[in-house]
């Protein structure tokens, strides 16, 4: 029996897959067993045309193929590659059980590529799984980004059994671990930014309290809420707030274009973050993720390590709300079905937009408010207390005046946010300032007698909970990092206390 390495995807992460050959005496048949999917069982048809456009003969035998572990269900093309290879080298005395081979056949023997090649092999690598594999040659730029791994691109069934009875290999390509991109750096750590702000806060006039808390935001991945009247400039700071995010290192862009694919796009390879905005009559196994027979991921699930952006906040259904409130405290989302139970990494930051009434013009000076008070109380009491707990950041967008001018360009507030997240890494956080631990605030934020007299008084006050408190510590901690201060003051306090929605 000889064997080849593969694997599949279980949820989210991938599973190597030992793709075993015999061929033993009886009818002359093909099976391939192991919990195939039809894209498995159809690659028979495939191998066999791959075979016989390359002069081989099928031996008078039963040919088996089992896929193991069996009771793993598998699914996808990329098994062609390695079934067809084990077949073609029958009796060969190589050993080839360390390789891992993956690539779709054409009928004529040419390997073409498949989709899920990028996400699998990246969970591999990031696993400690996989040290070399042999992929589609048209696949190789686009591969060859993931590091640890010595990639060996084959353009048909021919090259691929060459390489692997060839006694000396080919130089492989690696990974340069290095993008064209603006650098920020601490010790040996390396973070990407760029520097192109298509969407600039330059375009929205007045608004200062907004652009601050959008800075304040950003340079701590906190939670915000902005709350005005339709065209106040809500949408359109949500929007550019993902340019001026924190920098990225090589393993998290790695993991932004996983996310791309996941989606069925081309991997952009950037170190801008993911910006997801479902409307608001998405159901709810869109937005967080479900299926039948499989757990798909959802926008929750997309928009990790960047934005989730609801708009019109109060429209989407209660359900969708209430269960927003695990990730948003959790970092992460488990969806369990009979068939799948699946953990997906959701650590964003939380977005949102509402106007203050049904018909918007609340907060407005010129234009009369038609709602009552029934219909506003109606209004916002689709959102719970303990979900609004969980904002970190509230805004009340003032009316547009006509003395409003442009202030602070995107390139401006980027450079503070950056100098923010140096500060952060600089004390040793592995997180931002938004997704500290209960013990990490204890380490981080902490505050002198003055300013922990003052939180006293605030519970007091404005009956803060434990989760408001801490809430309330890590964006005081933000404040001072963006003031270029080491420790929590007083103002700070005070300002990250005049952000809590009362």
């Amino acid at each position: 029996m000889k064997q080849l390495l593969c694997a599949t995807f279980e949820g989210i992460d991938a599973k190597a897959v030992e793709v075993q050959f015999s061929a033993t005496k009886g009818l002359p048949a093909f099976s391939i067993v192991g919990m195939a999917n039809t894209a498995i069982t159809e690659s028979k048809e495939r191998v066999k045309s791959a075979l016989l456009s390359n002069a081989f003969t099928f031996p008078p035998k039963r040919l088996t193929v089992n896929l193991a572990p069996s009771d793993l269900k598998k699914e996808g093309s990329h098994f062609d590659l390695a079934i067809a290879t084990l077949i073609a080298l029958g009796n060969d005395e190589c050993d080839v059980s360390e390789w891992y081979v993956f690539g779709e056949l054409g009928l004529g023997g040419d390997v073409t590529e498949n989709i899920l090649l990028y996400p699998i092999l990246l969970s591999l690598a990031n696993q400690g799984l996989i040290s070399k594999a042999i992929v589609p040659f048209v696949s190789l730029e686009k591969l060859s980004k993931i590091p640890g791994i010595a990639f060996y691109g084959v353009r048909n069934l021919t090259e691929t059994l060459n390489l692997l009875q060839s006694t000396e290999l080919p130089s492989p390509s690696l990974s340069a671990s290095t993008f064209s991109f603006p650098i920020e750096s601490h010790k040996d750590k390396v973070y990407y930014y760029h520097e192109e702000y298509p969407l600039d806060f330059n375009d929205i006039k007045g608004q200062e309290h907004a652009k601050r808390a959008a800075l304040i935001a950003a340079a701590g991945m906190h939670n915000l809420l902005l709350e005005g009247s339709p065209g106040s400039g809500k949408s359109m700071i949500a929007k550019r707030l993902r340019h001026i995010l924190p920098p990225l290192n090589n393993n998290e862009m790695l993991e932004c274009a996983k996310l791309e694919i996941l989606e069925g796009k081309e991997p952009s390879f950037t170190p801008l973050r993911p910006f997801r905005s479902p409307h608001h009559s998405s159901t709810g196994a869109s937005i967080f993720g479900g299926g039948t027979h499989k757990a798909q991921i959802g926008e929750v699930g997309l928009a990790h390590g960047g934005i989730l952006f609801f708009d019109e906040l109060p429209h989407f259904s209660k359900t969708v709300l209430e269960s927003l409130r695990e990730p948003l405290e959790d970092r992460h989302i488990r969806i369990s079905r009979v068939n799948a139970k699946v953990t997906y990494e959701a650590d964003f930051l939380f977005v949102a937009a509402m106007n203050p009434c049904p018909c918007g013009n609340l907060f407005s000076a010129t234009v009369p408010c038609r709602c009552s008070d029934v219909e506003v109380n109606r209004y916002k009491s689709r959102l719970s207390d303990p979900f609004l707990d969980r904002i970190d950041l509230y805004i009340q967008m003032h009316p547009i005046s006509a003395e409003d001018r442009p202030s602070l360009s995107s390139k401006e507030l980027h450079a503070k946010v950056r100098q923010a997240f140096i500060r952060q890494k600089e004390r040793g956080q592995m997180s931002l300032n938004g997704s500290l631990g209960d013990a990490e605030i204890q380490k981080y934020c902490a505050v002198d007698e003055e300013g922990q007299k003052m939180i006293d008084q605030a519970i007091g006050r404005f009956n803060l909970s434990f989760r408001a408190v801490g809430r309330l510590l890590k964006v005081a901690r933000t404040i001072a990092d963006i003031e270029g201060e080491k420790e929590i003051r007083k103002a700070h306090l005070l300002e990250a206390l005049s952000y809590r929605k009362r």
